[in-house]
């Protein structure tokens, strides 16, 4: 994983605005559906192709579904015990919120916390559509998470973490805000091979 050494590095501080710009752009149109967007299947199908609980999948509101852009499970790395309060680190339009709650119930808790306001609104919609009445989501503008030290049993994030130029910062907030003996469970997209000249500092490379 890069860290801030390399980031600031690549990115120069006039261009983080254009980086958060281009991703906000990108993912707002995300909101409204993922088809078409990624090399990768996205909404049901990849759901399905990801291995997410197929009577989940058949119950959410297709409006969890038509934005999902996941790149993993994150589920699938360990049990989300009932009464969790747990973190999703870039929320988008709610899937893993509304998975999240589920696993949760009625005595947990789950926070989503997403960079883009029209994910955001429409996560709100959807989790609202579905019935879900233990989830919170709020809009954040970088790495930094709203929530107090050692908060949450349990973080997942799925495809976000990659997007910040930040990324020891990521893992550092969600250190900070997972108690003692919490669990991060994250799938992302990770660099195997140096980027060709001028692709770390384009806004658009970092929003793909």
């Amino acid at each position: 994983m890069a860290d801030e050494g390399r980031a600031a590095g690549d990115v120069s501080s006039a261009n983080l605005d254009a980086i958060r710009s281009a991703i906000r752009g990108k993912y707002t149109e995300v909101a409204v559906s993922a088809e078409g967007k990624f090399g990768y299947p996205t909404g049901r199908a990849g759901a399905e192709a990801l291995g997410y609980d197929a009577e989940a999948i058949t119950q959410a509101p297709s409006g969890l579904l038509d934005s999902f852009c996941g790149v993993g499970n994150p589920f699938s790395l360990g049990e989300i015990p009932a009464g969790a309060v747990l973190l999703d680190y870039g929320s988008g339009a709610g899937f893993d919120l509304f998975i999240a709650s589920r696993l949760v119930g009625e005595t947990g808790k789950v926070c989503g916390i997403d960079l883009t306001e029209a994910m955001v609104e429409r996560s709100r919609r959807n989790l609202s559509e579905a019935g879900c009445s233990n989830v919170e989501v709020r809009l954040v503008d970088g790495e930094q998470i709203p929530y107090p030290d050692n908060f949450f049993d349990v973080a997942i994030s799925n495809g976000v973490i990659n997007l910040s130029p930040f990324k020891a910062a990521c893992f550092r907030e969600i250190y900070r805000v997972l108690k003692p003996g919490g669990r991060l469970q994250f799938a992302d997209i990770v660099l195997e091979n140096a980027l060709p000249v001028g692709m770390a500092d384009s806004p658009e490379a970092w929003s793909q």
